[in-house]
């Protein structure tokens, strides 16, 4: 693996913020990461969606990092890291990730992925099940209905022929409820929403990384042995409720939560109540983990299905 250019500044003695640091992956692209939080807490790595950039997680970094080693990242074609032409695909970006653990020094970390960050998430716990503490898939899907691909060719479409704004325009009420878009709009730029500040080749690479991404992978997800959560709003007009529970059911570990009154965007729109339920499945995840570690035997997880307010 290349790790080229490690970081612009050294990891810190103690606790506390890295900044600017980046990787340079095995295929020469260069991804930036930041680490923050308790360097002694359970390491969790936040994988972002469609067109988002690490900040995207900022609200639930901060609610981490007392307790955590809280790693985020840009997926290549977003924020600070690097925007090649593709073809990108989703076992590419998910190799990214695991090059970003790597160079954290991270054996094994609790992934929480959102949206297209959830179907990485998906491929990390399948393809580098060695890697993995627990998953987190947040406001996501195994699988790709007609309607859903027909609607993200159109946003790629929109990006290449009529530029970012109204592509974002067009997504953003997909992503936010209604009643809550206009109140976080001021807040979208520092939060990293769908799609700001990239260029729309890099968008239109990572929206053909899903659609070409293997449904079968949707069949593989009963290996999974860690404990697992999905989270999903139940306004969530993008990635509904039937899909997280199509995800729950197919892994034997997971539990399903559903956020009363939350769209696509319940990260935001809803993150006291998010970061509550993270927080929780984190702690019994970490516990486990530890359970496993010292040769104790769990017993079966139950398949629960929580609503959430």
């Amino acid at each position: 693996m290349a790790l080229g250019t490690a970081a612009r500044l050294a990891p810190p003695d103690g606790d506390g913020w890295r900044l600017m640091p980046f990787i340079t992956t095995s295929d020469g692209v260069r991804i930036h990461y930041q680490v923050t939080g308790k360097k002694s807490g359970p390491p969790v790595l936040l994988i972002q969606g469609l067109g988002a950039d690490l900040y995207g997680w900022q609200l639930q970094r901060i609610a981490l990092a007392p307790s955590h080693r809280v790693i985020a990242f840009d997926n290549r074609g977003a924020g600070r890291s690097d925007k090649p032409r593709g073809p990108y695909s989703i076992d590419r970006m998910a190799l990214d990730a695991i090059e970003v653990l790597d160079a954290c020094g991270v054996e094994q970390a609790h992934v929480v992925g959102a949206s297209m960050g959830g179907v990485i998430t998906q491929v990390i716990g399948v393809l580098h099940a060695e890697r993995v503490r627990s998953l987190a898939l947040v406001c996501t899907a195994c699988k790709n209905h007609e309607w859903r691909r027909e609607l993200l060719g159109d946003w790629a479409n929109f990006a290449l022929t009529d530029g970012m704004r109204r592509m974002t325009r067009e997504a953003s009420r997909w992503v936010v409820g209604p009643r809550s878009f206009r109140r976080l709009s001021p807040a979208l730029g520092w939060l990293g929403p769908l799609g700001f500040g990239v260029p729309p080749h890099a968008f239109a690479a990572q929206v053909e990384a899903i659609l070409s991404a293997d449904d079968a992978l949707a069949d593989a997800l009963g290996t999974v042995t860690v404990p697992a959560i999905v989270i999903v709003g139940n306004q969530d007009i993008l990635t509904p409720r039937g899909d997280s529970e199509e995800l729950a059911e197919r892994m034997p570990t997971a539990e399903l939560v559903v956020v009363s009154g939350a769209a696509h965007g319940l990260m935001v729109e809803h993150f006291w109540t998010f970061n509550r339920i993270l927080g929780g499945f984190l702690s019994r995840a970490e516990r486990s983990h530890r359970a496993r570690v010292a040769g104790v035997v769990d017993a079966e997880p139950e398949h629960d299905l929580l609503a959430a307010t």
